[in-house]
């Protein structure tokens, strides 16, 4: 990967669809989504599309499925799928995996092998979807112990959420799950463990600007947001306290990183904070630069 030659990394894209068509989210979640962020046509490129999609851009990105087979019933995106189109567009794509919390010990069996065989760079958890709260020693500690063993990076979805927004009953997804404090007690006890807490957390904004203030391993990233909606505190912290803590995310492909750039060139975010936010924060993060 040619660092100096990107104009910045997404750190928050969703693998939606495998080589053989099948995609994490049935297709009434998948379509509560789409409504909720108005996208428009087809939103499931497949990996390679989203590599060609990045590179014309110059830029690179950070690219996951979410395993929450255990409350879904519907199987992710392989993880070694994703990983290994990252290998073969290794000038672009960043690979992350996720691992369903109920699979106990052959999740920890399988989060140290993706490490281990596949490079995977971090980890998702969507605690709504996946239904569990991240504070939860008895089932998710084991997968915390072996990302912060291998240096690798734990990616929390906090706030709201597009999933099942509109269905009846938010399609049995609670949004209790995702309050970034349960994030919080994960961060003091592995002190050691990279965070990223994901979006703007409506509606527990200060909580996330509280928990990534006061830790020194948490990071937010701005994913899942236009940035003419962030509310005015982030920014604030952004340019400040957290200027070397946040970091440009899309959502891709809910929301794309050119109507995510074209939205921040309007913030009144300095000019020396800027890039930190657009690439060198996640490069430093990622360890794709030296601290």
């Amino acid at each position: 990967m040619n660092l100096d030659g990107l104009v910045a990394i997404d750190v928050h894209t969703h693998a939606e669809v495998s080589s053989r068509g099948h995609s994490s989210l049935d297709d009434g979640l998948h379509a509560a989504s789409s409504a909720y962020f108005k996208v428009e046509g087809e939103r499931k490129p497949t990996l390679t599309q989203t590599a060609a999609y990045y590179r014309e851009r110059n830029m690179a990105a950070v690219i996951f499925t979410v395993d929450a087979e255990s409350a879904t019933g519907t199987e992710p995106v392989p993880n070694e799928e994703v990983a290994e189109a990252a290998a073969a567009h290794a000038d672009v794509l960043i690979p992350f995996a996720s691992i369903d919390p109920y699979r106990g010990r052959a999740g920890v069996r399988q989060a140290r092998r993706l490490v281990a065989e596949y490079g995977v760079k971090g980890f998702k958890f969507h605690p709504s979807i996946q239904g569990f709260f991240p504070n939860d020693r008895a089932l998710a500690y084991g997968l915390y112990e072996v990302i912060e063993e291998t240096g690798t990076i734990a990616l929390f979805h906090t706030g709201q959420t597009g999933i099942g927004a509109g269905v009846p009953g938010g399609g049995g997804i609670r949004l209790k799950y995702s309050n970034p404090l349960y994030v919080d007690d994960v961060a003091a006890d592995f002190p050691h463990l990279k965070i990223i807490l994901a979006h703007p957390s409506f509606p527990w904004q200060d909580e996330a600007l509280a928990v990534a203030t006061h830790k020194p391993g948490v990071h937010i990233d701005l994913s899942g947001w236009s940035p003419k909606y962030f509310p005015p505190q982030l920014v604030r912290y952004a340019n400040s306290l957290l200027q070397d803590k946040v970091l440009f995310g899309s959502d891709f492909p809910v929301l794309t990183p050119d109507r995510w750039l074209a939205d921040f060139r309007e913030l009144p975010v300095k000019d020396e904070v800027r890039p930190k936010i657009l690439k060198e924060n996640a490069a430093r993060l990622l360890g794709l630069m030296t601290p």
